[in-house]
């Protein structure tokens, strides 16, 4: 396994070990002990799994309070998967962060709390899965416009597939200072 650092702070881009042979292949995508080797010593308490067609995206999501920490696995498919560290008071505030997620690279993305999260699907269709450090908290769901101009996020789409949430975000800016403050940060 690879373990590299990013341009944001704690974000980690992992590539687990893949072995192939003509059966197929075999990836370990989580072990305690050896992420935690790479300074991943995270407890996971809840498993997502998404499935979206070309042309979704999902995000720019966090919570605060009870913010989450995420291991995110492309399963089947492609994605462009962007973070954005909205930690006020952060050097790297409003800093972001793009790398391209497939079934094929086995490339894992590590996003710590503090930080937005979202991805646009890039293949016909994608199974996306993601491990969380704190359980979903509807009442601390917080979504930052994707395509905020004072980010100015290079996604790979103009016009993706939005919820209507996603589609009625804030920019950064528009967000209270009290809810991007991460007192709850471990």
């Amino acid at each position: 396994m690879t373990v590299s650092e990013t341009s944001l702070p704690g974000v980690r881009l992992i590539e687990p070990d893949v072995y192939m042979d003509d059966r197929g292949s075999f990836a370990e995508l989580w072990n305690v002990r050896d992420y935690g080797h790479h300074g991943l010593d995270v407890t996971f308490v809840q498993d997502n799994l998404s499935r979206s067609r070309e042309g979704v995206l999902r995000g720019l999501h966090f919570q605060n309070p009870r913010a989450q920490g995420k291991l995110i696995s492309v399963l089947e498919g492609a994605v462009y998967d962007v973070v954005v560290d909205v930690r006020t008071g952060s050097d790297t505030f409003g800093d972001w962060e793009g790398q391209v997620l497939s079934a094929e690279n086995a490339r894992q993305l590590y996003v710590p709390e503090g930080y937005a999260h979202g991805f646009v699907a890039t293949s016909g269709e994608v199974l996306f899965h993601y491990k969380c450090t704190d359980f979903y908290h509807p009442e601390a769901d917080r979504t930052v416009r994707w395509d905020d101009p004072a980010l100015a996020i290079d996604w790979p789409t103009e016009d993706p597939i939005l919820s209507a949430k996603d589609a009625g975000a804030p920019a950064l800016d528009e967000i209270p200072r009290e809810a991007l403050r991460f007192d709850d940060v471990r």
